[in-house]
């Protein structure tokens, strides 16, 4: 029981960090689940209520799984929000890759190139090339300059960029 409450602790105080992009959308998803969502639910589970029997009620069953996860994300976005720090894109340096910055990558391997944008982890996205700082190739980027050359130890193996350029 000690422990729980030491990680549940820990959690709480979970830094998160965000971009202002990312602080909007996270507002706005918790906008439209408290306002809109909510609404839509209870308006299931009183419908599913109508038909009777709740024991073997299928569509009460899945309102109720829908309300649960609904009130649980609503949970994590007020948290979230409470210990955001808010990236400042005037803060990001131009000459070295820090949170909120593009950085555009030579596969030194492959000879291809690749952007991703350095976000943190409550805003990564790899299929859109938003990576989080916390991810392997996020956190050997950081603090990393234009020209360097990078060798990252990933679990597929080990990835080598040079660094093109760095976008604020």
């Amino acid at each position: 029981m000690k422990n729980q409450k030491h990680a549940r602790a820990n959690d709480a105080e979970k830094e998160t960090i965000l971009t202002r992009e990312g602080l909007r959308k996270l507002e706005e998803e918790l906008e439209h689940l408290k306002g809109i969502r909510r609404k839509e639910v209870a308006e299931r589970i009183k419908l599913a209520k109508e038909f009777g029997d709740l024991a073997e009620n299928a569509e009460y069953d899945d309102a109720k799984n829908e309300q649960a996860f609904i009130e649980g994300r609503i949970l994590q976005i007020e948290q979230m929000l409470r210990s955001a720090r808010v990236i400042d894109d005037a803060a990001v340096a131009g000459d070295v890759v820090s949170v909120g910055a593009t950085v555009r990558l030579k596969d030194v391997a492959a000879g291809g190139e690749l952007t991703y944008t350095i976000v943190g982890s409550a805003e990564a996205d790899p299929l859109a090339d938003r990576i989080s700082n916390e991810s392997p190739v996020g956190r050997a980027l950081l603090g990393r300059k234009k020209g360097e050359t990078v060798t990252i130890h990933v679990p597929a193996g080990t990835l080598t960029y040079t660094i093109l350029d760095i976008v604020r």
